[in-house]
């Protein structure tokens, strides 16, 4: 079994630092928020699309999945009382000339092993596409 660790600390009233092995990121943490980093919402979806792509990574040499760029986009919907992410959508573009097919089972393996996505989808609704970017 894997474990995973990550130390966070408040910094001031604007942000905090989360660092895990050699790396760091500033944390939205502020009130009022800050445009400079991510707030927890934006860190979730974040670690959603990390989880695909690398997911992608992962399975495309297994698969012979030949492709030259992956762009996540996601949105995510956030009620109020009680505050939680209730949904969550997606659309992966991958620069590929592979078929309709190889895209559909690309996206079955994303949703298949993605340890994020999945620990995601068991609490909130996951729904998105994979397509081709369209040629400009």
């Amino acid at each position: 079994m894997l474990e995973y660790a990550v130390e966070a600390r408040r910094i001031d009233a604007h942000g905090s630092l989360a660092t895990a092995k050699d790396a760091s990121i500033v944390l939205d943490t502020d009130v009022r928020g800050r445009p400079d980093a991510f707030n927890p919402a934006e860190l979730l979806l974040a670690a959603v699309a990390a989880c695909m792509i690398k997911g992608i990574e992962r399975v495309a040499p297994m698969l012979g999945f030949e492709f030259d760029g992956v762009e996540v986009r996601l949105q995510g919907q956030r009620q109020d009382s009680p505050p939680k992410m209730v949904a969550i959508t997606y659309e992966v573009i991958v620069d590929t000339h592979e078929s309709d097919q190889r895209l559909a089972l690309l996206h079955t393996n994303i949703r298949k092993y993605g340890t994020i996505s999945n620990t995601v989808s068991a609490g909130t609704e996951l729904t998105g596409v994979v397509r081709r970017r369209t040629p400009v």
